[in-house]
This record gives C-alpha cells, structure tokens and sequence, in this order.
C-alpha cells in the first residue's frame, strides 16, 4: 500500500459463477472470458482503474467456496489474501442466493483485511420483491455493501466510491469476529497466543487468529508449514481431540456450523431469505428433470449439438453466398485493373482467392459461437459436464474435463489452459492430451467445404457427425492414456449447478463479435501470409521442362473450326499442363516427398500440400486449396468454385477419410506450444504429435480400405 501515492490494491474474491469477473470487466473495462459455469479465472488476473484521484490496483483472485487448502484455486486466493495482503478486499456476493455466498464472507472477515462488499445480480433479487437493509448489512459486515448488476453496469460507479472512501480510511482496524461455542473459543485462544509467540512481530492479531483458526480446523497445508513447531502442533492435536470427545462431532462441523448460524442471524436481521435457494431453484429443478434425465438427458443434449451444426451450416449458407458473390465480384474488378503479369496473379490468384476463400466462412462462425454462448449464459455448459460425467469416469476421465473440452469447440488452446481447474494431476494431463481431438472452430470451415462438395444433400448433418466422432475419438484416446499412459483410479467429481439465467444480449453479442473478430484478425494475418506463401511456391520455378509440347498442341487446335470435341481437348490440355506445372512447382516437389506416405491413404499432393499448411493453423487448409486451384479456375471454364473442383478430385470416400485425417492429426502450432506449457516439456507435446498423427492416419486408412470393400 502506498497511502502518500494514493495507490491502494483490491482484491476481488467471490464464489464461481456470481459474475465476479463481468464485474471485473466492468470494473477495469477489460474482457476476460465469462461463462455460467465454476472457475472461469483461475490465475489471478490484475487490473489496474484510475477513480476520483486514486490508483485502484484490482486483482481478480479465483472463483472459491471457502479458504481452505482443497483445490489450486483455494490456495491461490487464500496465499494472495494471507501473505500478500492486499489491501483491500472486495467481497462479491450473489444477491440471489446470500447464504452459500455468505459462508466464504465469514471467512475474509477471519482474515481481518479492510473489506467492501458488492451485492451483485441484485436486479433478480428485486425481481422477486425482495430487499435488502443495505445499512445494517454493511455495519454487521464490517464493510459498505453496494448493490449491482455486473452484466450492465449498475452500481460500478457507487462500488468505485466506496473502495475509495475505504481507502481514504485506511489505516483501520476492523475487530468484527464471527463467535464462536465457548470452547472453541478457549482453544483458538490458546492456538493464538503460541502462533504469536512462535512468530513474534511477524503477524498481526487477525492473521495470529486466522492461523490458528486454520491448524484447528485441520487443514493439511497450514500443518504442514507449521510442522517444525512441535509444541503448537502437539497443543492444536490435544485440543481437537478433546473438542471431538466433548461434542460428539469434528472440529470442521464445529466451525460451519458456527458459521452458518452467524448467517442465519445475518439474513434474518437484514431481510434476507434463508431458504431462498430452495425457492429459486423450483424452475431450475424442473428444467433439470428433464435435461438432467437419466435416459431423456443424452437425446436432449445430443438434440441441442445436431441443432447447433444444421443451422450453422443451412444458415449459414445465406450469407456465405453473398461473401462468396463479393469476394468473385473483388476478383474480377482487380483483375480487370491490373495488368498480366505476376503482381496480377499474386493478388488475383494468390491474395484474394486464399483469404476470399476463407473469409467466407465467417458467418458459420459467427453462428457457432451463438450457440456456444447462449450454453454457457443460461448454464446448460455446466449441466453438459453433470450429464456426461459417469459416462467420462467410466473411460478414465474426470467429469470435470468436460467444461474444457467444451471450450475445444471454440479454440484448444484456451481450453487447454482451463484444464487447470482440474485439481489431479493425472486427469488433468488427460484432458490436455485428448482436448487437441475436440474439433476447434479453425476446423469448422475445412468440413463445411467439404460436406457441401460432397455430401450436400446432408451436409448440415455430416458436421454434426464429424463433431461427435471428434468428442468419440477424444473419449477413446482418453480410454488408451488411462490404459497405459496415466494409470490409476478416476477421482469424484463435484460441480455446482447454477439457477438457470436468460442470457442477456449485450453477452450473446459480445461473445460472437469477439470471435468473428478473432477469425478476421487470422484472415488478415496468418491467412494473408500464408496465402502469398502457397503462391509463390506454387508459381516458382517459372522455366520447367514440360513432359510434352502443350503450347504447341494447344496452338494448333486453336487454329480448327470450332466444336465440342475441340473445346474439350483444348480444355484437357490446359488442365494438364497447369497440372504439371503446380507438380513440378516448389510446392508439388515439397508435398511429392509424402506421396509414398499418403498415397495409400488415397490423398493427393494437393491435399498433401493443405495437410502440411494446417500445421501453423487448420484454417490455412482452406486457403491453400483455393490457391492451388486458383489456376485451375483460369484454365477450366466449366469449373464454377472451389466446392466444384475438391468435388472433381476425389471421390466421397476418400473426402470423408480427409475431414477425419484433419479432425484427427497434429494440432496447430499454438495448440502445442500450450501443451508444452500446460503439460510440464516438450516431452508430451511431442508425444501429443505423434500420437494424433498416428491416430489419424490409421483412422484415414481404415475408412479408405474398408469403405472400398463395402462399396
């Protein structure tokens, strides 16, 4: 704390899922990931707000319960408050369901730092004709309370007024203490006065308290880290013995049972609904019995995902066609300004076909990320993973891993980093490995172009497919690590499910626009370089050794009357010398090398090529082939888009064994430097590589190889 430079820390601490970090974002006016559902920070975030004069430093601590020492999260928001101590606390509460919120609270207030409440989502609080004495809540609290609304703003402005006014105080003590049984009471003060006697001048009288709180509660770290003092351990071991024998329950009970009854009183006096959980749950329940269903659950949920990837694609074709017709109407006019030669092919055929011929799949995207954010406001992400986690522990897998898995669906590489909620080592290394099989969106328009060459008259529904065989394929990779890789027993799974919640548009808006912004700045970026690459390897050498005279041939038939038989050997000609020439380009040479390893899988150099692109991100497939056919286009009149041409160049089998391979194989550079980060080395990235390449490969062969015996 800097008093003199009027610059004071706040950390902001609260359960999961009370829209402590939309306040954040309110707050600071940044944009971390929001999702209805536990967890979604889980590393301390810091942020820093100028307000009336005053630097207020925020750091968004993880989503907890309680202080203990359970989980990461725990430990992480408990150390930061403890030995860091900020100087301030901001306290958010769901106004909507005040007792769960409030057993946290008892604890900061054990903690003894300055503290500032914020009674959030209090709008579905008054939409239940309730109220709350705000004046007497602060003064039992030790603290202001402020009511708002993180989702739109209300009440930021008076909670910025308040942590100042609470700075402005500072230094204070706040002696609030929530009692305790008597007995409780004699042995904390016995605990107390040994920790500050072991500790002189190092801590003060509330943390001397919350300490010896925490050793008489049990709690393994604080044992551990005061297990060279023999003396206070042996004292703490006695008196939770004798508290046990005298009470007839354990010391934990003891203390929330203590807790909960200061709640009680708490809420009664001002206003609040003790039972008030039971009652805004009814509608919640009543949802639940039928998402929740043991045999309706899976259909529904599966009902939902089909529901999803049909729009995306049916809808999604309505304006995919109007960007298609603009990026054509683009090319033409370039193409009629600029001169032959080869700036005219590097813009025509290199720019904007490969970046045209992605962008267009932006409003599958867009459609995408609508439903995902529709799951994840109104809670139904959370109830995902409640539904799915008998079925995963049964393959090796926590529940827990479903929320990342799902977040797959959008970007691995922000999924792979949600995996830290997972509290056991071994399956959180699990989910790591297997999320890079959970299709990303990058791969979402490679399947889209390929469903509709192929498979038109059921496309919306072969995307689907494709998205389930991808969480199959995750479960059954999931099943061989469990196997053979990270043996040892699957742990309980606890997760809470949140009151259903009407999403809000300004969220819904916010979550697509953020995503199509992302997809853009990759068409402008990794797309458009990427592009201009494939270009120039395709187009160099310029001066190659025809294996037969195409100029010549194609100059004599120019000369004959003209016919359909002469059309279609001129365009024959023209077809294979640009073949040739895209075979014998830097490009062909470089995607020839694989040919002995991907011909028996029935993929050409041309799809070699896209293979090897996808590796710097699975969106660069699209744009390579729209590059490499791009002369394809000049040369074949009859040719009238990219769909028609993959549709020429393979057959539906091989196609189909082509999205599984791109489902399935490597994932993108920045998915496995997370996994190098995530994971502890280079040592399980690179087995991550290795294991999907083989995975996919043997998935392509046995498709190709099975699919032509059936057939």
């Amino acid at each position: 704390m800097n008093l003199h430079e009027r610059r004071v820390t706040v950390a902001l601490v609260g359960n999961p899922n009370c829209g402590k970090t939309s306040l954040s974002n309110k707050l600071t006016g940044s944009h971390d990931s929001v999702g209805n559902y536990p967890r979604v920070t889980v590393a301390k975030k810091m942020r820093a707000v100028e307000h009336k004069g005053w630097t207020l430093e925020f750091v968004d601590l993880p989503g907890v319960y309680s202080l203990t020492s359970q989980s990461p999260e725990e430990r992480i928001a408990r150390d930061y408050i403890q030995d860091t101590r900020p100087d301030i606390v901001l306290n958010v509460l769901d106004a909507g369901n005040l007792q769960r919120s409030l057993f946290l609270t008892t604890q900061l207030i054990e903690m003894g730092a300055p503290r500032v409440y914020c009674l959030n989502m209090a709008d579905e609080m008054r939409s239940k004709g309730r109220t709350i004495n705000i004046g007497d809540f602060g003064s039992m609290l030790g603290g202001p309370v402020v009511e708002t609304v993180a989702k739109n703003g209300e009440g930021v402005e008076a909670l910025l007024d308040a942590v100042v006014t609470v700075a402005e105080g500072l230094p204070s003590e706040h002696p609030l203490r929530v009692p305790y049984d008597s007995h409780l009471e004699e042995a904390i003060e016995r605990a107390e006065k040994q920790v500050a006697d072991l500790h002189p001048g190092m801590l003060k009288e509330t943390q001397s308290r919350w300490l010896a709180i925490k050793l008489l509660e049990g709690d393994d770290e604080v044992l551990r880290r005061e297990a060279e003092h023999d003396e206070l351990v042996g004292l703490v071991t006695s008196d939770r013995e004798e508290l046990v024998r005298t009470h007839g329950e354990s010391v934990e009970a003891m203390f929330a049972t203590a807790r909960y009854g200061f709640i009680h009183g708490l809420l009664m006096e001002v206003g609040g609904e003790v039972d008030d959980m039971a009652k805004r749950m009814d509608m919640t329940r009543f949802i639940d019995s039928l998402t929740l269903h043991p045999v309706l659950g899976l259909p529904i949920f599966l009902g939902f995902l089909w529901l999803m990837f049909e729009t995306t694609f049916t809808v999604g074709a309505i304006p995919m066609d109007w960007i298609d017709a603009g990026v054509g109407w683009i090319s033409e006019v370039v193409s009629g300004i600029l001169p032959a030669g080869m700036v005219h092919d590097l813009v025509v055929d290199g720019i904007i076909a490969g970046m045209g011929g992605t962008i267009i799949f932006l409003p599958n995207i867009v459609i995408l990320f609508f439903f995902m954010a529709i799951f994840s406001e109104t809670g139904y992400l959370s109830r995902s993973a409640f539904l799915l986690d008998r079925i995963m522990h049964s393959f090796g897998m926590h529940g827990k891993a479903f929320i990342p898995l799902v977040m797959g669906f959008g970007c691995n590489v922000p999924a792979i980093m949600a995996t830290r909620t997972i509290e056991s080592d071994r399956s959180r290394m699990i989910a790591i490995l297997v999320n890079p099989y959970i299709t990303c969106s990058a791969r979402l328009p490679v399947f889209v172009l390929f469903a509709g060459a192929f498979f038109a008259e059921s496309a919306g529904t072969v995307v689907f497919g494709m998205y389930m065989l991808s969480i199959v394929m995750a479960v059954l990779a999931a099943v061989l690590l469990d196997k053979f890789v990270f043996k040892g027993e699957s742990e309980p799974f606890v997760m809470e499910l949140p009151p259903y919640r009407m999403p809000t548009a300004a969220a819904v808006m916010h979550h697509m626009g953020e995503k199509a912004l992302g997809f853009l700045k990759k068409v402008a970026g990794v797309i458009l370089v990427g592009s201009i690459i494939i270009w120039f390897l395709q187009a160099f050498p310029q001066n190659i050794q025809y294996s037969q005279d195409y100029d010549s041939q194609i100059s004599v038939l120019e000369t004959q009357p003209e016919s359909e038989a002469r059309d279609t050997q001129l365009a024959v000609l023209q077809s294979k010398k640009s073949g040739e020439e895209l075979q014998k380009s830097y490009l062909g040479r470089i995607a020839g090398g694989f040919a002995p390893i991907v011909e028996p899988i029935g993929f050409t150099w041309m799809d070699t090529v896209a293979i090897l692109t996808g590796f710097v991100a699975k969106e660069v497939v699209v744009a390579s082939y729209a590059v490499m056919y791009a002369q394809g286009e000049e040369a074949d009149e009859e040719s009238t888009g990219l769909r028609q041409a993959l549709a020429g160049s393979m057959t539906p089998l091989v196609a189909f064994a082509f999205m599984v391979f791109i489902l399935l194989y490597a994932p993108c550079l920045a998915t496995i430097a997370v996994i190098k980060r995530e994971a502890g080395g280079w040592k399980w990235a690179g087995f991550s590589v290795a294991f999907s390449l083989v995975l996919a490969y043997t998935m392509a062969f046995g498709i190709v190889t099975i699919g032509a015996i059936i057939i």
